[in-house]
């Protein structure tokens, strides 16, 4: 018994002895105080940029029909080729129409004849001034029936109206095809590539945001300036294909409560196809300078944003901010919630909580610097509202 009393004795003396070595600089719980990095907020001259998702269409879009009716005699393209204006796509047998051409062409030379008879006649008084007109009358209606039969012959060879790609045959040859202006078969589409327009919508509030702008002189009216605009493709990362806008329309859709604006982009290599989906990036007011963060270091709690930060007595506090663009680089703009000589925590942010103990490790270098305010280099995080 005495034996084991003094083994607990020494158990105890040994843990005491082990504990008053162990360092002092602990959190509750016996936990060792984290160690962070930190830095204060940059601040940056740059030009905030409005983000946007919409799709490409051709400036000019043609669906291919015939004025004349008749079967399809011959297809002169290949699918998806390139087309000139004039290019013959279809032909119409042309037989028919050859045969009115040369029926009317006879009319017509009688008709001239007795016209040109009854002329000589009227100058000797030998015809009646009524016989004359109906004359008259006839040869002006024969002429009207040659250009008309001329044209159907020319509608027998259905043109591209214009330059660009032309889609699928929708028809074989040996087809009967209807013509006119009613209910006329569709053939083929055509549209053109280069240059193309990107649509997209923008909300109630950025149009007035926009509008306050420009009658301030902060950011000039997309109606009347060609504002530039950047455009990232799917496959890509960076806004490197550059265009303008060159339209905005003149009401608010009530059913989106949006408005649509158009830009135009040079596309000689024909990388973008009508139809395409991207990105784009216009500006949302002038060179101003912001505060910067880095993005990774935001967190959220429910719809607010926030960063942890030191307060005074060294402990982690929760800041809530409003935030802007995100920057090329990686950075994010503050609005609101910080100021210069805060002492944001950057890394670690995994465990943190708020009246939490911690060390200064390190501070993170800020480096300021002027964006260039022709590149892209910044979009709204709330700009889903606005697709």
């Amino acid at each position: 018994m005495k034996n084991r009393l003094a083994l607990l004795a020494l158990l105890v003396s040994f843990v005491f002895l082990f504990g008053c070595d162990q360092p002092q600089e602990q959190q509750a719980g016996g936990w060792p105080t984290p160690e962070v990095t930190i830095m204060t907020p940059e601040t940056r001259k740059v030009v905030e940029w409005d983000e946007f998702t919409g799709r490409f269409e051709p400036v000019e879009k043609v669906d291919v029909r015939a004025r004349v009716s008749g079967y399809i005699q011959e297809i002169r393209f290949q699918d998806g080729q390139i087309v000139n204006a004039g290019d013959v796509l279809f032909v119409i047998d042309q037989r028919p129409y050859v045969i009115e051409l040369q029926r009317t062409e006879a009319a017509y030379e009688l008709a001239r004849k007795e016209f040109e008879r009854a002329e000589k006649l009227l100058k000797s008084k030998a015809i009646a001034q009524e016989d004359f007109d109906r004359r008259t009358q006839e040869f002006r209606i024969a002429k009207a029936n040659l250009d008309q039969a001329a044209l159907n012959v020319e509608f027998s060879e259905v043109k591209s109206p214009i330059k660009g790609r032309v889609g699928r045959n929708l028809v074989d040859v040996g087809n009967l095809i209807s013509g006119g202006d009613v209910s006329a078969t569709l053939l083929t589409t055509v549209v053109t590539t280069d240059p193309i327009h990107f649509y997209f919508e923008a909300s109630e509030a950025q149009l007035l945001k926009y509008n306050r702008l420009s009658n301030d002189g902060t950011r000039l009216s997309s109606r009347d300036n060609p504002n530039p605009v950047f455009i990232k493709l799917m496959d890509e990362d960076q806004y490197t294909h550059k265009g303008v806008m060159d339209f905005v329309d003149n009401v608010i859709d009530q059913s989106t409560g949006t408005i649509q604006g158009r830009a135009i982009f040079d596309n000689k290599d024909n990388v973008i196809e009508p139809g395409m989906f991207a990105r784009a990036r216009v500006p949302g007011g002038g060179e101003a300078d912001v505060t910067l963060v880095p993005d990774k270091i935001i967190g959220s709690m429910q719809t607010q944003k926030f960063v942890y930060v030191l307060d005074e007595q060294g402990s982690v506090a929760m800041k809530f901010v409003t935030l802007g663009s995100v920057l090329e680089d990686g950075m994010r703009v503050v609005r609101s919630g910080l100021v210069s000589t805060d002492k944001v925590i950057v890394d670690p942010l995994v465990g943190l909580q708020p009246g939490m103990k911690v060390n200064i490790k390190g501070t993170a270098p800020a480096e300021s610097s002027s964006a260039p305010a022709g590149a892209p280099n910044a979009a709204p995080e709330e700009d889903k509202s606005a697709i």
